[in-house]
């Protein structure tokens, strides 16, 4: 009787404990079921709230539509000027890198630099570059497309009337124009068939031309003679654009077949060698594999070195983004210049509707309320005037896009930040206002006359 006893105690115990249990998961369900109730409460209520700002927002706009106008403008004018700023930055980089890279951003200039360890040495050391070397790094290096050796000489050359100048002859094979990027302006270049029939033919510079015979194209089929052999010039050229006096090209300049150039130098030794290459992207590489071909051909101690204008074309680079940033920074001045616009309209507005605040706050409206509904106003606005300056920038670019044939770079980033830039202007400079209205007292408000 007793063990029965017991087993009835522990069944009725066990059972306690179940019931226990069951009703801490009713009681924890029913607690998460007014949770989510209470959320979404609160959900529908800011939702309502926001909704009942905006249309506040709204109706202030509209009941003043002047106000709000000349307000934003200074948002239209700061927004357009970023565009406009960045835009132009980007169009005078993408113009400044484009003259420098007709100079030959893609070119490499290889040269002899002599050998031996002192200077004794290095005066009876010679190791020239030669037409061999030229050959083996067309063919060993895929990226060159152009290359051309260089043999300078100097000339007296009389232009008639007793006038007698110093000249600069060099001795080039066709592809120089091509790696000097070099614009024909009368007749023609020598070609293949000039360079390999030895034919005595020079292209001229236009200043040459029009000193010797009154004009470029008078010039084209005349002759003249370089140490007594007599030349006929088949032709006259100009840089693409100026290079400053940094090349080997002078006003004064006469190009003639290298294979003619032969007979003045009496070797087939040469000193500068010129590589074009197929982007700028590759000259750092080509660079070495130029020098690791030429000094494996060449003794141990000659020095030839490599250059090229990459480093002007990232400084020039750099300097255009430089000049973009500062312009950006000014047209940002002008935004926030807008926002201090804002911020005394908007204090204007806050005294003009303190009655209307002190029948909000007495119907209930809390001060959160209040400071959310004139922030709002504020950020509508600025934003909108960035809206709206952000397409006035856009249009003048696109229109000369889509009228000529000018491709004027736009950038993205730019509208980001005049947008971004609106948005955080209408937040700072509105919560003062914002707060202004929030802090009023309603009593005072409503005995506000």
């Amino acid at each position: 009787m007793t063990r029965l006893a017991e087993h009835d105690r522990e069944q009725v115990s066990e059972q306690a404990v179940q019931l226990t249990d069951g009703q801490v998961r009713e009681r924890a369900t029913e607690a998460a079921r007014q949770e989510s109730f209470r959320q979404t409460i609160r959900s529908a209520h800011r939702t309502i709230a926001f909704r009942e700002t905006m249309r506040l927002a709204i109706d202030s706009f509209q009941a003043s539509k002047g106000r709000f106008a000349l307000t934003a403008l200074g948002m239209v004018i700061g927004s357009a000027s970023v565009i406009l700023v960045v835009t132009i930055g980007l169009t005078g980089r993408q113009y400044a890198l484009g003259l420098i890279e007709k100079i030959g951003t893609n070119e490499v200039y290889l040269e002899y630099a002599g050998g031996g360890s002192t200077g004794t040495e290095s005066a009876i050391y010679n190791d020239y570059l030669t037409r061999e070397d030229e050959k083996a790094v067309d063919t060993q290096v895929p990226s060159v497309m152009y290359s051309s050796p260089i043999l300078e000489m100097h000339d007296r050359i009389g232009f008639g009337g007793g006038v007698v100048k110093d000249t600069l002859v060099l001795a080039v094979v066709p592809d120089y124009q091509k790696v000097r990027n070099l614009i024909v302006t009368s007749g023609r270049f020598m070609d293949e068939q000039d360079e390999t029939a030895h034919i005595k033919c020079a292209v001229v510079t236009i200043p040459f031309a029009v000193q010797m015979f009154g004009s470029a194209d008078a010039a084209v089929g005349q002759n003249f003679q370089i140490t007594g052999i007599p030349f006929t010039i088949i032709g006259t050229f100009k840089q693409s654009v100026s290079d400053f006096g940094e090349s080997e090209l002078t006003d004064n300049t006469i190009l003639i077949p290298y294979s003619v150039g032969r007979y003045f130098t009496g070797t087939d030794n040469v000193k500068e060698i010129y590589f074009s290459l197929r982007s700028m992207e590759d000259v750092p590489d080509a660079s070495k594999e130029i020098l690791r071909i030429v000094k494996s051909r060449h003794k141990p101690n000659s020095v030839y070195r490599t250059s090229d204008l990459k480093d002007l074309l990232t400084t020039a680079a750099l300097i255009a983004n430089g000049l973009t940033a500062v312009l950006v920074a000014v047209a940002m001045v002008t935004l926030a210049v807008g926002g201090v616009g804002i911020m005394n309209i908007m204090l204007a507005n806050v005294r003009a509707r303190i009655r209307e605040i002190g029948i909000r706050k007495a119907l209930g409206a809390t001060s959160k309320e209040i400071r959310l509904q004139f922030l709002t106003e504020a950020v509508m606005i600025s934003l909108a005037g960035g809206i709206v300056g952000t397409a006035i920038g856009l249009a003048l670019p696109l229109s000369v896009r889509l009228f000529t044939s000018y491709a004027i770079p736009i950038s993205p980033w730019s509208i980001v930040a005049a947008l971004g830039v609106s948005l955080i202007v209408g937040v700072i400079f509105g919560t003062v206002p914002a707060t202004r209205a929030a802090q009023m007292d309603p009593v005072e408000s409503l005995k506000y006359e």
